[in-house]
Parts: C-alpha cells; structure tokens; sequence
C-alpha cells in the first residue's frame, strides 16, 4: 500500500533535538562536564601530566553545574545526566590516568595489574554513582568516597609530583575499595567549595610553580576530607 501525503509529510518538531526545552542551564555543563572526561581519557594516552590537569578541570565544572542547579533550579533528568557524566569524568578517566601512569613503566603481568585495578575503579564508580542517585541525591551526605573526590586525588597526586606507578596504581586500589564503603560524607560547605576551586584552579592553570604548591596543597585539602569527612559527619549528627 503506497504512503499517503500525511505519510511522506514529516510532523512538525519531528526533527527538533529531543533535549530541546528539556535541559537547564546547569544540565549543559553537566554534559560538558562528560566530554571533559573522554578528553582527559584521550589525555592518557599523551601524558598523564595533561591528563590529570584535565581531569581536574572536569572536578571544576561538575561543580558549577552543582552552583547552577542551586541558582536557577535543576531539571528532572539532571540527576542522572549528572551521574552519567561523572562516570566519564571521574570513574573511565582516573582509571586511564591510573593505566597511563603504568603503561610506560611495566610490563607483562605487572602492567595487567594497573589494568585490573583500572577495570575495578570503573565498576566501583559505576556502582557508587547508581546507589547515589538511587539513595542520596539531596540527603546532604553520602556513604563511600565520593567519585569527584577519588578522581581529583589521583589527578592532583600526580600534578603534585607523585609518578611511581606503585604508588598511583596502589592509591587507585584503595580508592577503589574507598568509593564501595559505608563511611558517611557530608557535603562540602560552599565556603570550603570556594577555596578548593580556587585552589584547583591555579593547580590546573600553573601545576609547576613555586614547586608545585598548588597541587600539593588541593592533594591536603582534599586528602584531609577524605580522611576527616566521615568523623565531621558523626559529630555533626550527635550536635542534632
């Protein structure tokens, strides 16, 4: 049976993006967000320097979408845009860097090793990242190491000068047994927020100079969170 014209005519708005009218401002630099993380994963393979810089940059803007959620509202599918960007950006692209840190060094079963702990970083990321939409979106904390917090570890560890591959693969193990546990984070207070941005900032712009101060110092910051998070987590509950 031949189409009739209404067959052959296309509907209109057929051919407009799906998206359009669907994402906020904040949801545009979630995505930008993702493609910041298949440009650091493309990074490794040209230096883990460069990647890590990039890696970092990815830290930043996933946290202006946060900034820009708060001012302007966020929309429904900005809670898993965002949880799917941070897969690329702080689950695929810190395992590259952790494999790019190894590649030139090892080889054979030892290099296998920088893989598997790269493989098992992505899947605990995976997993946090669908627990956290899941569970703890809007809670104000969350269990395990946050992913953001894993990923800018490993990037500022090697910006601050760190580039013995036992070291990097062996930060990625813990990391990643870190991300799958039960210790509560609260959120970073914006004030906190502000000064690791501009930390981060310098860290990404100029990582060498004054001996690397910059990286080192996001690498304690962010390092002191990590270890202190969940303590001012209980000791805020029991003030409640």
């Amino acid at each position: 049976m031949p189409p009739s014209d209404d067959d052959r005519r296309v509907r209109p708005g057929v051919l407009r993006p799906r998206f359009a009218g669907r994402l906020g401002v904040a949801d545009v630099a979630t995505v930008a967000n993702a493609a910041l993380g298949f440009c650091a994963v493309v990074a490794a393979a040209i230096s883990p320097l460069l990647a890590a810089r990039v890696l970092l940059l990815a830290a930043m803007v996933d946290a202006v979408d946060g900034i820009l959620a708060r001012r302007y509202g966020g929309s429904t599918v900005g809670p898993y845009l965002d949880s799917l960007a941070d897969v690329a950006s702080f689950g695929v692209a810190p395992a590259a860097l952790v494999v790019a840190s190894a590649h030139a060094a090892w080889r054979g079963p030892l290099f296998f090793v920088a893989v598997a702990v790269g493989a098992c970083f992505v899947a605990a990321a995976v997993v946090r990242l669908g627990i956290y939409t899941a569970d703890d979106v809007g809670d104000g904390h969350t269990e395990g190491v946050p992913s953001t917090l894993a990923g800018t570890l490993l990037a500022a560890t090697v910006l601050a000068g760190v580039h013995a591959p036992a070291v990097i693969v062996g930060f990625g193990a813990v990391l990643t047994v870190a991300m799958v546990t039960r210790l509560p984070y609260p959120d970073l207070r914006v004030r906190d927020a502000l000064v690791m941005g501009v930390v981060q900032t310098f860290a990404v712009l100029v990582p060498s100079v004054l001996g690397r101060l910059f990286p080192r110092a996001l690498l304690a910051f962010a390092l002191a969170y990590c270890v202190l998070g969940p303590q001012f987590y209980r000791a805020g509950e029991g003030k409640r």
